[in-house]
């Protein structure tokens, strides 16, 4: 079965069904008119779409007498888990990725970049608050590293490249976070020195706020908002909180 295969609704509603009455675990037993009673189509339709079930791989069907036995696969049923997450996804938003790691000292790089001029009038239009001018950086857990292109998946705001005397200055999304209650972004630059270290900005720095030091464990949520929106200062933070 091709990896972009999707269900009709006709098969997701008989999946339901099935899924409903314990067809996950046992056979169900039922009559194509009793499922088409159920669906409220014909008998005849409700045959057809258990025909084509079967044939896709989804559905197991064990014919004998009048009823007929029908269980889901395990195929069937991740299309139906798949087909029920994108639906709350539609309602509710896509969850928040969860990563942990631990804060490193990063190469000094974050203030230079945060406190250009054209980085700075993005940042206050598209994410409502000048960042303090550094990342905390967060060197993430084993196995977490292939998790983070899930991050592509979020909703973010894009932050342009540009170009300025001569210099070419790259682009970069920021996705919404939360980290030990405090707001923050997730900022994935267009082009990143290294895969396995995740950069957050915000308009307080995070390492000064949160008490945080080299090694601390943390655990973020990706893709989550703040209850209220962040405040904001307005301006840079003062000389004596910038990082050295």
């Amino acid at each position: 079965m091709s990896g972009n295969f999707r269900l009709s609704r006709e098969s997701f509603a008989v999946l339901k069904l099935l899924a409903a009455r314990g067809a996950r675990d046992a056979p169900v037993f039922l009559s194509s008119r009793e499922l088409g009673e159920s669906l409220g189509v014909s008998q005849q339709a409700a045959s057809q779409y258990l025909i084509d079930l079967t044939e896709q791989g989804l559905l197991s069907r064990s014919l004998g007498g009048r009823k007929q036995g029908l269980s889901l696969t395990v195929a069937g049923a991740d299309m139906l888990r798949r087909e029920l997450e994108e639906l709350r996804t539609i309602v509710e938003g896509p969850k928040p990725l969860v990563l942990e790691g631990k804060v490193v000292s990063g190469l000094g790089e974050g203030r230079y970049y945060l406190s250009q001029p054209r980085y700075v009038a993005q940042f206050e239009d598209r994410l409502g608050y000048r960042p303090f001018p550094g990342t905390l950086n967060v060197k993430l857990a084993t196995g977490e590293v292939a998790r983070l292109s899930e991050v592509r998946t979020l909703p973010g705001a894009r932050i342009d490249g540009f170009q300025d005397q001569g210099r070419t200055f790259g682009g970069a999304t920021c996705f919404p976070s939360l980290l030990a209650g405090t707001p923050c972004h997730l900022i994935v630059p267009d082009r990143t020195h290294y895969s396995d270290v995740a950069e957050f900005i915000a308009p307080v720095e995070l390492r000064r706020v949160l008490k945080l030091k080299d090694q601390d464990k943390v655990k973020v949520e990706v893709g989550r908002e703040a209850p209220e929106r962040a405040p904001t200062s307005g301006k840079s933070p003062d000389k004596a909180e910038e990082r050295k």
